[in-house]
């Protein structure tokens, strides 16, 4: 077992500890409804901070997708309630003023020289101006059934058959492409994993995915005989975390992002194409944030100036806590699922449990500071 996957099982061991505290203190953590809650409130972190893993790997930072994440998701709600844009329209609309931040700051950082940091940094603040100039701070309600269904909600999920479908579609995956793995490793000479770390990783794997289905099957609301099932917002998380996931281990440009990270002079002579990787990383990770928009817009029901306010730190939290290295080089997006599930665990405790927002906001920031202790500490 390599270092990375002890640090993902500490801190699956470390969000089990705070379930099972949590429920312990107010009996209710651990119920079907409060799961469910937590698995839609945590997707729009979750798909942005899938990104956000690539972009840490690659030594760089995005401190301006919470405003960028507002701006969107108030331009496609002004199109269609005041403009009467189709939601379709409307969409792609959001989808090109996100490629186009993502492509300047991408050109800035990239091209020009200017340290990330200080490109996101100005973006965070403008972009937050330009959502609230787009309406004039007013919200925008979104009315559409399937957009409103993205989000969630009464009729936003897959119900009990469909959930089950694609948990033992989504097993079937996980476990065949274990399987390619180990024989391409072995065709290639190498030495494969033990067999009982390899039945271990599988049991787990079926354990999780049709544990959550059961568990989300049995939310059912009041009057209904089904079960909510998956909600829409997780099962697009997923699909995020999976493509994303596929993208970093096995693709040229993945191997190329790690290569960054680890050394950018060293692969710059070695002849990646260091700059067009970086403008792609920025592009990718403004699509993302727009899919999250149109997430987070749903759940609303509405799009306002306000959105994603703060959660840039949340996402590099998430993306942090789940394992990626500060330093570059060094992390995965599966370990961000672990990362902000953490955080709304944490955050939805201390709200059952009475805990003031303050409180709240001071145990979160503390929370990230002891990731990073963490990561220094596995570093040395």
């Amino acid at each position: 077992m390599n270092a990375q996957t002890q640090r993902l099982a500490v801190m699956a061991a470390v969000l089990v500890a705070i379930a099972i505290g949590f429920h312990a203190l107010t009996g209710s953590f651990l119920t079907a409804e409060n799961l469910y809650n937590i698995a839609q409130q945590t997707a729009v972190v979750g798909i942005v901070a899938s990104g956000m893993a690539l972009i840490i790997v690659a030594r760089q930072i995005d401190l301006a997708v919470g405003s960028l994440l507002g701006a969107v998701g108030v331009l496609m709600a002004w199109l269609q309630y005041t403009q009467g844009w189709s939601v379709v329209a409307s969409l792609f609309a959001g989808l090109g003023l996100a490629l186009a931040v993502g492509l300047f700051q991408g050109w800035l950082s990239a091209v020009i020289g200017i340290p990330s940091f200080v490109v996101t940094l100005g973006g965070l603040v403008s972009l937050r101006g330009v959502a609230f100039l787009v309406a004039d701070g007013k919200t925008q309600p979104v009315t559409e059934p399937w957009l409103l269904a993205l989000g969630g909600g009464l009729d936003g999920s897959l119900g009990e058959r469909g959930s089950w479908l694609l948990g033992v579609g989504l097993v079937a995956v996980l476990l065949g492409w274990q399987l390619v793995q180990r024989r391409a490793q072995q065709r290639a000479g190498g030495v494969p994993g033990q067999a009982k770390h390899e039945l271990l990783k599988a049991a787990l794997a079926v354990i999780a995915v049709f544990g959550t289905v059961a568990v989300f099957n049995a939310y059912k609301l009041e009057g209904q005989e089904q079960g909510q099932g998956l909600p829409l917002p997780l099962v697009i998380w997923v699909a995020v975390v999976l493509v994303l996931g596929f993208v970093a281990k096995h693709t040229r440009f993945g191997r190329y992002v790690y290569a960054i990270g680890g050394n950018p002079d060293a692969a710059r002579l070695a002849g990646i194409p260091v700059r067009r990787v970086m403008i792609q990383l920025n592009l990718l990770l403004a699509a993302l944030v727009a899919l999250a928009a149109v997430v987070a817009m749903a759940r609303l029901n509405a799009g306002t100036n306000s959105m994603g306010t703060g959660m840039e730190l949340t996402v590099i939290a998430a993306a942090v806590i789940g394992g990626v290295s500060l330093a570059g080089g060094s992390g995965s997006v599966g370990g961000t699922v672990l990362g902000a599930l953490i955080i709304q665990s944490i955050d939805s405790g201390l709200l059952l449990t009475d805990v003031t927002i303050g409180w709240r906001m001071v145990v979160l920031g503390q929370v990230l500071v002891a990731a990073v202790v963490f990561d220094r500490v596995v570093q040395k």
